[in-house]
């Protein structure tokens, strides 16, 4: 229901609207119910194929399939067509596999999977989504091909000239799935920006606040845009009461990015809306962190197999080099800011530096084979113990030292926000190029603001994105 009915003070009834309404397109359904059939048939096909009737089990795992494909696709986005064709696809890709590590995780837990033939299996995974995917393609063929035929365009108008407005407008005209066709800009009465600064405007400027009313008639428009910040809440107010009479939908695209958002959401309770401004994402996305922390720990368990030659030959080289133990131990800041146990191959001497101090270009203390395992990342391989034990992940904002969190805690801005997730051992920081030393302070800040916008972007697609990309980015010349 999107619409509650209250009484007020003087017994009247009156309608409550809900803050949020799920309103999906036609098209999303038809392409939902497309991919269930698909899911449906597919399975039943190749069960039938292969045993000649469709047993219970089957028939259950369909109703599971499904429900499972309702919830995660989405909340993927798969069907929004405001992505490309390329990203919509990837989402399908994901989806699918979500939908299909849901159902293993169900079958190990309840030992029913030995029921199912493999064959079976493996067939409606990989004809199940390609089935999926050319659906996609036929049914976004004919959509674009059903806007050319019927075109329906709603003349909008954005007010405001500022980063949001022009953000705002190039969305909109990349959605081919809206029908808003932005006419132009009008600035607001408090807009003090010169003419020179609207000329790069990707619609034209029509004009000021105060002829907004002359606009709309003008130029025919249906739909207002106020992109405007919150401190001119008042301006967007009297706008809203002024345009009551005149027969426009009136949309508000709040300015909240000139905060520094970490994860940031909108959400409602009991019909309030309210704008998450900070908030981690392991609170937020639980069922996410859990699927996280599986993947995780099965990903580090086999890559410790597969390593452990490897890591036996550096064990004997480093101490065959230089005394000491074969690991070091370092303690940095985790989840939370708690301080936890960072394992590393140790790569320098034995010294005793009273404070801790980054490693430099020709750097005494680092050992021969030191310099190498450094250089290749190789250090970092027993930082997988980490993620077994659970204090670390696979992918996140890399753990600085204690010493270098509280000399950079001041001085750059939202530093500490690293902490609202796990660490990682390698994240999108690392793959953009920011590794190895950091001597200016600069190279810091752009270190925590890709941190930043791994933890505002988190997904699994996107760690899967990361980890894959890793390994083409572990020789840098500028680790020491």
């Amino acid at each position: 229901m999107n619409e509650k009915v209250t009484l007020n003070s003087s017994g009247l009834m009156t309608h409550k609207r809900r803050l949020f309404n799920t309103n999906e397109s036609i098209l999303f359904w038809v392409q939902h119910c497309a991919d269930l059939l698909i899911i449906s048939a597919t399975l039943f096909f190749f069960t039938f194929l292969k045993i000649g009737d469709i047993p219970a089990n089957y028939r259950l795992l369909v109703v599971l399939s499904l429900f499972c494909v309702s919830v995660i696709y989405r909340r993927r986005g798969v069907y929004n067509r405001a992505y490309g064709f390329y990203k919509r696809a990837f989402r399908l890709l994901t989806g699918w596999f979500y939908v299909l590590l849901l159902l293993a995780l169900i079958g190990f837990v309840t030992k029913n999977g030995e029921s199912f033939s493999r064959e079976v299996l493996l067939e409606w995974a990989v004809v199940g989504f390609v089935l999926q995917l050319i659906s996609m393609i036929a049914l976004g063929a004919l959509y674009t091909h059903y806007k050319v035929i019927f075109p329906r365009e709603i003349a909008t108008l954005v007010i405001g000239t500022g980063d949001v407005a022009i953000k705002l407008v190039n969305n909109l005209n990349l959605d081919n799935s809206l029908a808003d066709r932005v006419v132009g800009f009008v600035k607001s009465d408090d807009d003090l920006s010169a003419e020179d600064e609207t000329e790069n405007l990707p619609r034209p400027l029509l004009g000021r606040a105060e002829n907004l009313r002359q606009v709309i008639k003008d130029y025919n428009i249906r739909r207002i845009y106020i992109a405007l910040p919150v401190s001119e809440s008042e301006i967007i107010e009297a706008m809203h009461i002024d345009l009551l009479d005149m027969n426009v939908d009136v949309i508000w695209v709040p300015d909240i990015f000139g905060l520094n958002l970490l994860n940031h959401s909108i959400s409602e309770v009991a019909g309030m809306p309210l704008i998450t401004l900070n908030e981690s994402p392991v609170t937020s996305r639980r069922s996410h962190i859990v699927v996280k922390g599986v993947m995780d720990r099965v990903l580090a368990a086999l890559a410790l197999l597969l390593f452990s030659p490897l890591m036996l030959i550096i064990a004997i080289l480093i101490k065959r080099e230089s005394e000491g133990p074969v690991f070091f131990k370092q303690e940095r800041h985790g989840l939370d800011g708690k301080i936890i146990q960072v394992w590393k191959f140790r790569s320098m001497h034995l010294h005793n530096d009273t404070e801790v101090k980054q490693a430099t270009k020709g750097d005494s203390r680092v050992t021969r084979i030191g310099a190498f395992i450094r250089r290749t990342s190789i250090d970092e391989l027993p930082q997988f113990i980490n993620v077994l034990q659970g204090s670390m992940s696979l992918v996140g904002p890399r753990p600085h030292a204690v010493a270098h969190n509280d000399y950079y805690s001041d001085k750059v801005n939202a530093y500490l926000a690293r902490h609202r997730i796990k660490p990682g051992i390698t994240g999108l920081a690392q793959i953009s190029g920011c590794r190895g030393e950091t001597e200016t302070l600069d190279k810091m800040e752009k270190r925590v603001e890709l941190d930043l916008a791994y933890i505002n972007n988190w997904s699994l697609g996107l760690d899967i994105k990361i980890l894959i990309k890793t390994p083409l980015s572990l020789l840098s010349k500028e680790i020491y």
